[in-house]
């Protein structure tokens, strides 16, 4: 059998730059992103500034699946970099701790405290926050209710929470607390909670203080990380010469933009090629309205025609040019670009990426969680449109199609869909409250857009067994979603009965 990656299976030169014992950053969140992304920035600014004392300890928030993955391997796993051309791979090495939270919660609190951790940083993805529908701390969470309680903290607001108290009774020092997850404005929106969560404590008043120095600058990243394959860990042996297990898939795009605004030391990102400014606000609210919200729409289009990955989606013709007008006719109106950024390039080049045949972005991994995705990514738009008296027809529709999806429960071809998101339960009550039974498929011919053009008759579709009206109506009602503003609002409503019913037969 192939050895397995190591200290002592990697060459020399190959070797991690950070040292071993030195941890700087605590990273919440251990996924594949932060390993193609913040970890790898980590490890180039350390190679680039000669400052190696920037070690990462990343704590997984659920199993221990990471840790089994890359405690035998001394923190060390591959990034396998997919472009047009052949493939290259590369050792990371930055990660030189891995802690699981729901295994030992009082390390991840120690780890945080400690005086020589200055920054820690997130990719929670949006359910993580526990944000409440009015953009607050959902302090009827039951996860956040036993943290207040408490016990040993579970949920980031509190293991942050338990942290910063810590530090303040110990003299540790201020802590910057850096968010890289896809929500608007995601440094303030973490403040806030953490606020939220002080102001509920029955004892609040250090986590106050520790909040009025620490910092929480924004930030918005970027990079296409698919789920990893066998066939990849395959590759990447053949690559390396030795096994693998935690090699993670990624774009040759990369990017970060941070809000310079920190309460101590910190790594040399900007070295790495990370863009530091005054305002993260223009390259978030871009990255989030065109390519996020034209990764949503591709996802539930793309499913709802039984395509599995993203790239598929995206060489179907029809689906391209509705991606493509998505951002031309109803987001780049409502945008304010950052200087340098011609925006109608930037949607091009977002496509191009979406195409890249060599990632295997699964449609059903884009799906995921739309409930906290539509409204940070699609619903702004819609509301700005509405506001400027335009009808979103486009985001409009990646909603309705969002609506089939969850809805139908099946594709085209009469494959099912899974649900996987926080509101799951919700959906499927509100469904079934509404007399909608998901899964169920036509027999007929049709040519809607949930099935590709030019498809035999017989190929089927989505049967709602319910009428359009019925099934907008029903999830427009979910009010921790669309709020009640678009709930009322008639243009919307029609606009959506019309889609849902061109998406099904």
């Amino acid at each position: 059998m192939t050895a397995r990656l190591s200290l002592t299976t990697l060459p020399a030169a190959l070797q991690p730059v950070v040292e071993p014992s030195k941890i700087g950053i605590v990273h919440l969140g251990l996924g594949a992103f932060h390993r193609a992304h913040q970890a790898v920035f980590t490890e180039e600014a350390a190679i680039l500034t000669g400052e190696t004392g920037w070690g990462i300890s990343g704590i997984s928030q659920r199993s221990a699946a990471v840790r089994e993955q890359l405690a035998p391997q001394d923190g060390l796993y591959s990034v396998l970099t997919r472009g047009l051309g052949d493939p290259s791979i590369r050792v990371i090495g930055s990660i030189r701790e891995v802690l699981t939270a729901p295994e030992d919660p009082e390390a991840v609190v120690a780890r945080i405290a400690d005086p020589a951790v200055s920054v820690v940083t997130l990719t929670v993805t949006e359910k993580g926050y526990r944000a409440a529908v009015q953009g607050g701390l959902d302090l009827t969470d039951p996860e956040i209710q036993a943290d207040l309680a408490g016990r040993a903290p579970r949920t980031v607001v509190g293991q942050l929470a338990a942290g910063l108290v810590r530090r303040a009774q110990t003299g540790a020092g201020p802590l910057t607390v850096l968010s890289c997850d896809n929500l608007v404005a995601n440094g303030p929106f973490l403040r806030r909670l953490m606020e939220d969560y002080a102001a509920a404590l029955p004892d609040g008043k250090s986590l106050i203080d520790e909040l009025e120095v620490a910092r929480f600058p924004a930030s918005m990243v970027d990079r296409i990380v698919p789920a990893t394959t066998d066939a990849d860990r395959e590759e990447a042996a053949g690559l390396l010469g030795v096994r693998d297990e935690a090699v993670v898939v990624a774009e040759p795009f990369l990017q970060w933009v941070i809000e310079d605004d920190f309460a101590g030391p910190r790594p040399g990102w900007e070295k790495a090629g990370a863009i530091l400014t005054g305002d993260v606000a223009p390259w978030e609210q871009a990255k989030l309205r065109m390519l996020n919200a034209t990764h949503s729409m591709l996802a539930y289009l793309g499913a709802l025609r039984g395509y599995e990955t993203i790239a598929e989606a995206v060489r179907d013709e029809q689906l391209a040019g509705l991606a493509n007008e998505l951002m031309t006719a109803d987001v780049i109106p409502t945008l304010t670009p950052p200087e340098g950024l011609d925006l109608t390039a930037y949607g091009q080049s977002v496509l191009e990426r979406f195409a890249n045949p060599a990632l295997k972005h699964r449609t059903a991994q884009v799906a995921m969680d739309g409930s906290v995705k539509l409204p940070v990514r699609l619903l702004g738009t819609i509301r700005d449109r509405l506001a400027a008296n335009a009808e979103p027809r486009l985001a409009g529709l990646a909603v309705a199609a969002w609506m089939v999806y969850v809805a139908g429960g099946v594709d085209a071809n009469g494959n099912p869909l899974k649900l996987d998101d926080p509101q799951a339960n919700k959906l499927q009550a509100t469904l079934a409250d509404a007399g909608i039974t998901p899964g169920l498929r036509s027999r007929g011919g049709g040519t809607s857009l949930a099935r590709p053009a030019g498809a035999p008759g017989g190929a089927g579709g989505i049967a709602l067994g319910a009428t359009p009206a019925a099934v907008v109506d029903a999830l427009l009602g979910v009010e921790s979603i669309f709020g009640a503003d678009l709930r009322e609002n008639s243009v919307f409503r029609e606009l959506l009965v019309e889609q849902v019913g061109s998406l099904t037969e």
